[in-house]
């Protein structure tokens, strides 16, 4: 298992670099989604609803507010009905009358939402302005039951659904692309070589001072300020290809499953290792304390500890020569036969001696 995990590694991480699109790297200041949230009722349920008072509550303001009142103090009680949460995002240059998908979620002691339909629901943006509204029937993926002696069995989870197409945009969010003389592309991993790539790479293409680096994330352009020009500019630069600098040295280890990603840039410096396995058993037995005849004794009992402890095989040793590869250091793990928990003990131990040169991330 442990050579498998590191060979899948290697040859993750030893692919030749090749040159991505600008719109791989980075994306346009301004042009991103937004959430929207609101709240809402799902109807239609095989008494799988809320016992809550305040889904009681609500079916009774939305009963007022179509007209139908009822008497003061009654509690629907209604088995069939759950107050839900209900969240979308609203993408950029979105506008009135298109679509988008939504996520239904209870927030009572509902058992399941399958089946459902959620009622007209607002959607707010931060701003507490609605952007969109939400209606239609929920598709549930996951299913519960009961039996009545108390058993029972849940698939996935019921109590959470989508609507696709559910929610129609009212408003449009403003969007900064069209202001401004210039576009800034901003780099989803911040990095300087890979900035300085992507303007040279807009440069020789656009001319001289076109495009100029801000700092190790983002990159400004200067664009056309008519808005249709500026569409066919954006779309020429995010069309250009560059070739990202590599990550840094860096080393990944995830604790619960036993996975190492090392990528190829990590180096080690003049060390020895020693590897070994030790195992420690204490075990408890008990002894029966027999006194003497006519001495006036009592029996009694004794526990007794037996410690052992078992060295597996000899300890193995090996040593990185300066400046060792990623290939070497993969060939002297899979050699020694290290399980996914003693290579990050050897890793932890490079890293505290100064000779691993890579972040050791442990997560």
């Amino acid at each position: 298992m442990n050579k498998f995990v590191i060979a899948f590694c290697l040859s993750l991480f030893c692919t030749a670099a090749q040159a991505e699109r600008i719109k791989d790297l980075a994306a346009v200041a301004g042009v991103r989604n937004n959430q929207l949230v609101g709240y809402g009722l799902v109807v239609g349920l095989p008494k799988s609803g809320d016992k809550t008072k305040f889904t009681g509550q609500s079916l009774v303001n939305m009963l007022t507010r179509l007209g139908m009142t009822l008497p003061p103090g009654i509690d629907p009680k209604a088995k069939n009905v759950a107050a839900v949460a209900v969240n979308a995002e609203l993408p950029p240059f979105a506008k009135p009358g298109q679509t988008i998908d939504v996520t239904v979620s209870s927030i009572g002691d509902a058992k399941s939402l399958r089946g459902g339909t959620l009622l007209m629901s607002p959607l707010k943006g931060a701003d507490g302005n609605v952007y969109a509204v939400a209606q239609g029937n929920l598709v549930v993926g996951g299913l519960s039951a009961s039996g009545r002696d108390g058993s029972k069995i849940t698939v996935n989870n019921p109590t959470v659904g989508r609507i696709p197409n559910g929610a129609t945009v009212e408003r449009s969010v403003p969007s900064p692309f069209s202001q401004g003389n210039a576009l800034i592309f901003n780099l989803h991993n911040a990095d300087f070589t890979t900035a300085n790539r992507m303007v040279k790479a807009i440069n020789r293409v656009l001319g001289p001072d076109t495009a100029s680096a801000m700092d190790g994330t983002s990159v400004k352009v200067r664009a056309p300020s008519e808005p249709s020009q500026r569409v066919v500019f954006a779309s020429m630069i995010e069309n250009m290809t560059v070739l990202p600098d590599d990550a840094p040295a860096r080393v990944i280890v995830n604790s619960r499953s036993g996975t190492v990603v090392i990528n190829s840039k990590v180096r080690v410096q003049p060390a020895a290792v020693s590897h070994g396995s030790l195992t420690v058993t204490i075990s408890e037995n008990l002894q029966v304390s027999q006194p003497a005849p006519l001495s006036g004794g009592q029996t009694v009992v004794t526990p007794q500890s037996e410690v052992k402890v078992e060295e597996e095989g000899a300890n193995h040793m090996f040593v990185f020569n300066p400046g060792v590869s990623l290939d070497e250091i993969v060939q002297a793990v899979n050699n020694v036969g290290a399980a996914p928990s003693d290579l990050v003990a050897i890793l932890e131990a490079l890293k505290s001696a100064g000779a691993l040169r890579a972040e050791l991330i442990v997560i």
